[in-house]
């Protein structure tokens, strides 16, 4: 387990974008440091790492948009999974978010991605059939 789970300081970006990177998670669409800078703007204490030392072994970044909270970026290193670092991010951030108001918390995940939906269904996390539209209105690429 990391011994510090705590919003992401500015020496962490770099280590953060890092792990988003190994982990799967970035899309050449999406700047994550442009991520982080506004996510930062609106909740910083939203952004959480999980750090052992100095390395950042885990991330989530959480929000609240006054209807439902909402997750992404929950990414741990390979070399650390299945330690329980993904499930302390959640509950931090779980924790973190009645305390601004908000009454329901939810998240996306990529079609196919069966894994992550399974550690999800064991964090007592509902499937519900939506359909997700989207438009960019700012070009990060």
């Amino acid at each position: 387990m990391p011994r510090d789970i705590r919003p992401l300081r500015p020496a962490d970006i770099e280590a953060v974008v890092a792990l988003w990177e190994e982990s799967g998670l970035t899309r050449p669409w999406n700047d994550p440091r442009r991520d982080i800078d506004r996510a930062r703007t609106l909740w910083p204490d939203l952004l959480l790492v999980a750090a052992d030392d100095d390395a950042i072994v885990g991330t989530v970044m959480a929000g609240y948009d006054g209807h439902r909270g909402w997750l992404s970026y929950l990414a741990t290193s390979p070399g650390n999974r299945g330690e329980g670092i993904g499930r302390a991010l959640v509950a931090e951030a779980e924790s973190r978010l009645p305390a601004l108001g908000c009454p329901k918390v939810q998240l996306m995940v990529r079609a196919g991605n069966e894994q992550v939906l399974g550690f999800y269904d064991a964090l007592g996390y509902e499937r519900v059939d939506v359909t997700v539209t989207g438009k960019r209105l700012i070009a990060d690429a």
